[in-house]
């Protein structure tokens, strides 16, 4: 069991890390903070971590190096893997926003971007590497990354780079660090190829596990609506419709269900993109560039798209369909609901998942409240106030007097609010009138929907995996 502190005054940390910490606005450490960073600044251990995105592992290990490393030498004394070039370069702002005066010098490499440019950097002398393990296994046999004063080693995400296929090349690059290291190790799961690696690679070390935080997920606010396959979509517009400021993620199973879904929002005008492991480097990060600036609201991806993602508020997380484990669904529903904010999390969930969801509510003991679809006259409503509340901003804005002239000519061949109703029907495109909605068969999460064998077969496959994991976790508290 490890000690739980309420201020960054009390991890015992430098003033000007405690300044850079006050001006970035935070006032207390998350779990994984107050946990791994006393073990990182005092055990000499090395550590596994594990922990959701979202939950503040950057700095739990990231002050920790700041700390401790030296502004002598050029060549670095930290290298930090990552799986994508997005977290990358993420890290490493995370990282000089933690240090007063950017004293450290921190490098990201990675693929995609030309390796000149960071041969010269390195030459000229880094405290701090962060980068993608194929680019600095790339840097390591080119023999511009030299090792001997590393002395520690992190790999973050480690199970999405897992899923990405790199843990050959961290292999190699593990290989290659110094013996006398301290290496980090921060997932969000755990499986067995993962703790293999731990146990080859690293030395006498604390475990912390902050991935059953369903404290935080009490933050968000949790509905399932049980609704037939076929009227999922359906139903998922409705809940856009009915939500004017939806910014939300929505997660679907497979890469063809991301495809799918984004392609038929977009058909219907709604501003959504998909994202999965299929998609190009550069795609990825257009996309999310779209997403973050607002120009997307509805970002369709799956599990292992979403790692290492960080985007703030958030008003919704959609389960389009449910994850295989409640890990998962902790971490899905964590990316909404968070710095004390509300969230807003909905499950689509088919008769035949309904025993699924049913567990995990009793298992994570969360407040999953069953709802029904949003009726066409809640959505119609919706929409007719959100399209009033657009025209009065438009002439708060003073955006329509550029079309006075066409106003003027219109006024004069007919009653306004005739012309004025025609423009409406024009613009809403029938979205306004009950007989263009798809009416939504009544569908119910009783048991006989739920008698397939294989569903049994997965339940208690889930059963015995939780209960499994509470037993090792009970041992490595103890």
């Amino acid at each position: 069991m490890h000690t739980q502190f309420s201020t960054f005054s009390s991890l015992g940390l430098s003033e000007a890390t405690l300044q850079a910490i006050g001006k970035r606005g935070f006032e207390t450490p998350t779990a994984i903070q107050s946990a791994a960073i006393p073990l990182l600044l005092a055990s000499g251990k090395d550590l596994v971590g594990q922990a959701q995105t979202g939950t503040g592992k950057t700095a739990a290990f990231g002050i920790p190096l700041l700390e401790t490393i030296s502004l002598k030498g050029k060549h670095p004394q930290a290298v930090i893997l990552v799986p994508t070039r997005e977290l990358a370069v993420q890290t490493v702002q995370e990282l000089n926003s933690l240090q007063e005066k950017h004293r450290l010098n921190i490098l990201p490499v990675y693929g995609g971007q030309p390796i000149h440019g960071q041969i010269k950097a390195l030459q000229k002398g880094i405290h701090i590497l962060v980068g993608t393990p194929g680019r600095v296994l790339d840097h390591l046999n080119r023999g511009t990354l030299r090792t001997d004063n590393v002395s520690h080693v992190v790999l973050d995400e480690a199970d999405e780079m897992l899923n990405r296929g790199f843990i050959e090349d961290i292999e190699l690059i593990l290989n290659d660090m110094p013996k006398e290291r301290r290496t980090f190790l921060f997932s969000a799961t755990m499986p067995k190829r993962i703790l293999h690696l731990a146990g080859n690679y690293m030395g006498e070390r604390d475990e912390i596990s902050i991935s059953q935080n369903v404290g935080d997920a009490h933050l968000t606010d949790q509905s399932a609506i049980v609704v037939h396959e076929q009227d999922k979509l359906e139903a998922l517009t409705r809940l856009i419709d009915i939500h004017p400021e939806f910014y939300g993620l929505i997660f679907c199973r497979t890469k063809a269900d991301t495809d799918r879904v984004a392609a038929a929002l977009q058909a219907k005008g709604y501003a959504a993109e998909a994202l999965h492991g299929d998609i190009s480097q550069s795609q990825r990060e257009a996309i999310l560039k779209n997403f973050r600036d607002r120009n997307t609201a509805a970002l369709v991806a799956t599990d292992v798209a979403s790692r290492g993602l960080d985007i703030s508020d958030l008003t919704h997380v959609i389960n389009y369909a449910l994850p295989q484990d409640t890990d998962s669904y902790l971490h899905r529903i964590g990316r909404t609901g968070r710095a004390g904010k509300k969230g807003t999390a909905v499950s689509l969930v088919t008769p035949s998942e309904a025993r699924k969801l049913s567990y995990y509510q009793h298992v994570l003991k969360l407040p999953i409240q069953h709802t029904k679809v949003p009726q066409i006259s809640g959505v119609i409503a919706a929409k007719r106030e959100t399209m009033q509340a657009n025209i009065h901003k438009i002439l708060q804005e003073q955006r329509h007097l550029k079309f006075l002239d066409i106003a003027s000519s219109l006024a004069q061949q007919g009653d306004p609010v005739d012309i004025i109703a025609s423009l409406l029907a024009h613009t809403s495109q029938d979205s306004l009138i009950a007989s263009s909605y798809r009416e939504i068969r009544h569908a119910s999460g009783d048991s006989k929907h739920r008698g397939k064998k294989n569903n049994n077969r997965r339940y208690f496959a889930e059963k015995r995996k939780y209960h499994g994991k509470r037993t090792r976790r009970s041992k490595n508290s103890s």
